[in-house]
């Protein structure tokens, strides 16, 4: 069975004779090829008579892989169908195409991070209703039994004082405070269970490894989208460019038919223009500046760094303040001000922080992106700072780290001011992730709103300069990641945060695109997707470092309550690991656990992998060295290639050849490059090939007697170097 394989277009030469041991050759490669068909760059009718000629002479495809064969194609068009659909009914695709299309790529990555950040929550919440709440439903029915009855020796007062008792009976108050919902499952106290066994599903293991858990999977879902989204340019160099003809020529998108999605594809590229000329730009100006203006630029970032850092540590020392006066005055007239006096303080610092950093920084005379990049990053140290100050102060007010108290040297807490201080620290992380959720609220309602009324009923110079809110993309950045934060260090003592988040991760969504299409303008400067992808992933994972290491030290070495939770009975959290390895597991089981925890396990896993460590940072450096060696290596056999195309020019346009193409043009001349290496070969390009027979010195190339049109040569321009 032979079929023709080659198609003779109109207006080509016909086939050679050889042609047909050609097609030979090519059949008999593709039937002991190992590739997948489907990948061929053939017809369907070709791919599947490829198919026939790979099955064995004499041997007859049985029903069976018939049948497996439809399957997995089945199979595989199915998923694709799947694939199509849940892109296309995907959570806000529509919103997020509008934006994209408006405002650039840099403010959609904005919205696509709070569709991130919503799917994390809604899979911690997974995962803590399915490993904790619904088997303490099923297995452990709530039993509120009678309430513990505990003498404690405190100073000055022989009884515990009832805090979970507020002197306001407002509910709403309640609400807003998180006391009304101090017996619900949203806080730790309301969690109980039984003695340990043998049998039974173990309700504190499951709660101990939850928050875990997630703090591992946002990690690895965290690091996936950092390194998917690293900058193009960390790969290909910091002078690579993409070309702009690329853009031109192939940005359309030919499927368009509405006149509403013509306008947006065109805003869109106009936008990704607007960006790479602008940094084009920025690039210009690094490389004009002077050994001393890079001096005088680097003494001023000192003095500029010192200032905002004395700064942010008067803006912590407030927050630690407030926090120490609002927990140790809790029985004072003016308890309702003090529940908000730490976010207040904090959101308070968030706000001026900022405004006075690109104050100091504008009165250097900074470039617009050194002066933005300076704040963004005294500003991603304030966040972080303000909580993890916070979270210091708390710990240092309930856990008495650093106090020395009668109550603290027994119980290991504030045991006379704090009953169940896993639900005081719960009830301060639901007052802050409330506040945050509020005053983006209040903000948008109450300050752009009026801003851009205001700005468009009247005229004046006054009104001109104030104009409508920029959208600042790091600013909102920053706040969302500030309200996850919050949410990553409330996991142990408020587990169904995430869910609270959630729903103000998807109201947000919508309250910033209304911001953003009615009452602000986008910022002049424009970023680009990937690295404020890669930009909102690090802050997002120092935010999950920071919720993880006092969730540690926490579950390790601190008492837990001793008449609320389900570890009450515990020195410390993690002590049921090791109570229930003794109860479930073998002795020979238990030893080799005992063996991993131990340091002579540890000091050899950390050498070996000190040791892979330092082979992949090798065999990196090697693969660096190796790329920059064939790029120099591709640009001399680019440059050896015009050194041809000059030499040929040359050998065609000589007086007195019969076989030249005729005299040469003044424009040709001036446009026919020079070329760029003063001797043939140039360094580090192929040495010099062997001359073919019949070649002579006055002939080296054997193009006497050939006529070689001009359009057939297209080498690499100088600009694409």
């Amino acid at each position: 069975m032979q079929r023709q394989w080659s198609v003779q277009a109109p207006g080509e030469p016909e086939a050679e004779p050889g042609g047909e041991e050609l097609c030979e050759q090519e059949m008999k490669r593709l039937c002991l090829s190992q590739q997948p068909v489907r990948v061929l760059p053939y017809a369907m009718v070709d791919k599947r008579f490829i198919r026939q000629l790979r099955e064995p002479e004499g041997v007859k495809t049985s029903c069976w892989q018939q049948w497996r064969r439809r399957r997995q194609t089945a199979g595989r068009r199915l998923g694709e169908a799947a694939r199509r659909l849940t892109r296309g009914c995907g959570l806000w695709e529509g919103a997020l195409y509008e934006i994209g299309g408006l405002f650039g790529t840099g403010i959609q990555s904005y919205f696509t991070f709070l569709r991130f950040l919503l799917l994390l929550n809604l899979l911690t919440l997974l995962l803590t209703s399915s490993f904790v709440l619904l088997p303490l439903v099923w297995l452990q029915p709530p039993d509120s039994g009678p309430a513990l009855n505990f003498t404690l020796q405190c100073p000055g007062s022989g009884h515990l004082p009832q805090t979970g008792v507020s002197k306001f009976n407002n509910l709403l108050w309640n609400v807003f405070t998180g006391r009304a919902f101090n017996n619900t499952y949203l806080f730790y106290g309301a969690y109980r269970a039984g003695p340990e066994s043998s049998s039974t599903y173990s309700i504190r293991l499951a709660y101990l490894l939850s928050p875990l858990a997630c703090l591992l999977l946002c990690f690895c879902g965290i690091l996936r989208r950092m390194v998917k989204g690293l900058p193009q340019k960390m790969f290909l160099g910091q002078d690579y460019r993409s070309p702009l003809s690329a853009k031109v020529f192939s940005s359309w998108d030919f499927c368009i038919r509405g006149q509403e999605a013509a306008t947006i594809k065109k805003h869109e590229i106009s936008n990704e223009f607007k960006m790479e000329l602008e940094e084009g730009r920025h690039l210009l100006l690094l490389q004009q500046q002077t050994r001393a203006q890079r001096a005088c630029h680097l003494l001023t970032y000192l003095r500029v760094n010192v200032l905002i850092g004395l700064l942010v540590v008067g803006a912590i020392s407030a927050i630690f303040w407030a926090t120490k006066y609002s927990q140790d005055n809790k029985e004072e007239s003016l308890f309702l001000l003090l529940q908000y006096l730490p976010p207040g303080v904090i959101a308070l610092v968030n706000f001026l922080g900022p405004l006075l950093f690109v104050f100091l920084v504008q009165l250097e005379n900074y470039p617009p992106n050194t002066e933005v990049n300076l704040s963004l990053i005294w500003c991603v140290v304030l966040k972080l700072a303000s909580l993890g100050m916070f979270s210091f102060s708390l710990g240092q007010t309930v856990l008495c780290i650093g106090r020395n108290k009668t109550s603290c040297e027994s119980y290991g807490y504030n045991a006379c001011d704090y009953q169940c201080w896993e639900n005081s620290v719960g009830e301060e992380l639901y007052k802050l992730s409330i506040f945050n959720f509020l005053l983006t609220v209040a903000f948008a309602f109450l300050v752009s709103l009026p801003r851009r009324m205001l700005v468009e009923r009247f005229s004046g110079r006054f009104w001109a300069w104030l104009d409508r809110e920029e959208f600042l993309v790091p600013k909102n950045v920053l706040d969302i990641v500030e309200g996850q934060t919050v949410t990553w260090m409330g996991l142990f003592y408020c587990p169904l945060l995430p869910l609270l988040n959630s729903v103000f991760i998807f109201l947000t969504f919508y309250i910033k695109k209304y911001t953003l299409l009615r009452n602000s303008r986008a910022s002049p400067r424009r970023f680009r997707a990937s690295s404020s992808i890669f930009f909102f992933q690090l802050v997002l994972l120092l935010g999950l470092l920071l919720a993880a290491v006092p969730l540690g030290y926490v579950v390790s070495s601190i008492r837990s309550s001793w008449d609320c939770g389900l570890f009450a009975n515990y020195s410390a959290p993690w002590q049921v690991v090791p109570e229930l390895v003794a109860l479930w597991l073998p002795p020979p089981s238990q030893c080799i656990l005992h063996y991993l925890g131990s340091h002579a396990f540890r000091f050899p896993l950390l050498i070996l992998l000190s040791l892979v460590l330092t082979v992949c940072i090798s065999q990196s450096q090697a693969s660096s060295r190796a790329i920059r060696r064939l790029r120099k290596q591709l640009m001399w056999q680019v440059q050896e290639k015009w050194h041809l195309v000059d030499d040929l020019s040359r050998l065609l346009a000589e007086p007195g050849s019969g076989d030249s193409l005729g005299p040469e043009s003044p424009v040709s001349r001036g446009s026919r490059p020079r070329s760029f290496c003063p001797g043939f070969p140039c360094p580090g390009s192929p040495g010099p090939r062997p001359r073919r027979p019949g070649h002579s010195l006055e002939d080296p190339a054997g193009l006497r007697g050939v006529s070689v049109p001009a359009h057939r040569f297209r080498f690499p321009s100088r600009s694409e170097l």
